[in-house]
């Protein structure tokens, strides 16, 4: 069972929070904090006592925007530890998902917070907590050491019951994790090791890099016009060079297209509308 800290400096936001988590009976104590200072003072005794004891912390849920130091000032600052607890940032802005994950976060959830959703952040800290924890045989050896078989207790990493098709990529969506077709995607825009995908329907942010995307679609008709995107060649509308620059229209959005991408896609273009 999980010991969590939550640190936010609104009070009705910190007790809403506290309520939810007390309540999931994966979480054995919940304490809060309702600024940086304090919580960092908390998780250093955690820390110096280590993880066995009364003390410790195994999750940190953060709120980003406080006064004085922020929720990602503290992650920094955790990061410089061998083993820190796990966190998972409670926001009311999406901006800073990218940032978030960098600094190894677990989930990003936003506010106003849904049970269902916290209760999905508290299963992904499960499980990354069950695999860090180390096993140690007992009588039995590894199997002893295992567990009598059985259905998953709240803390098991669960295996996906369908992975994604060949034409499909899995994001996801409130704690849901749903197929996003690949042929629905307009535009894939990298940020950082993430990309962010484009739909009629909306945007959503998944963990590979648009290099890998870009290996991945190269069959399915998507091009690299910049370091930053990567298009699907038959959802461009427009391809337009004005004093040098060049850029295509996908949808409502104007993407630039880079020197080195420019000649390549009008040359692509070109060859497609020649059919």
């Amino acid at each position: 069972m999980l010991r969590a800290l939550a640190v936010d400096d609104e009070k009705p936001a910190l007790e809403e929070l506290l309520y939810l988590l007390r309540a999931d009976p994966r979480v054995r104590s919940a304490e809060g904090a309702n600024d940086a200072t304090g919580a960092l003072r908390r998780i250093g005794r955690a820390l110096e006592a280590g993880p066995g004891s009364p003390d410790a912390i195994d999750v940190v849920f953060l709120d980003i925007h406080m006064a004085g130091l922020t929720g990602l000032d503290v992650a920094r600052l955790l990061s410089g530890f061998a083993r820190p607890p796990h966190l998972v940032f409670v926001t009311a802005h999406e901006g800073f998902a990218v940032q978030a994950f960098d600094l190894k976060a677990v989930d990003y959830v936003l506010k106003p917070v849904r049970r269902e959703r916290l209760a999905e952040a508290v299963r992904r800290v499960c499980d990354q907590h069950v695999q860090q924890v180390p096993q140690v045989p007992g009588p039995g050896g590894a199997a002893a050491a295992a567990g009598p078989a059985g259905p998953p207790g709240p803390g098991a990493v669960r295996i996906p019951v369908q992975p994604p098709a060949d034409g499909q990529i899995a994001v996801e969506l409130g704690g849901v994790t749903r197929f996003v077709p690949v042929d629905d995607i307009a535009y894939a825009e990298a940020q950082g090791d993430y990309a962010r995908l484009h739909t009629a329907a909306g945007s959503h942010l998944v963990r590979i890099p648009l290099s890998t995307l870009e290996e991945r679609w190269a069959a399915r008709g998507f091009v690299r016009i910049h370091r930053r995107h990567l298009v699907a060649l038959a959802r461009i509308d427009e391809l337009r060079v004005d004093a040098g620059a060049t850029t295509v229209r996908v949808g409502a959005a104007e993407l630039a297209v880079s020197r080195r991408h420019a000649r390549e896609l009008r040359d692509l273009l070109l060859r497609r509308a020649r059919g």
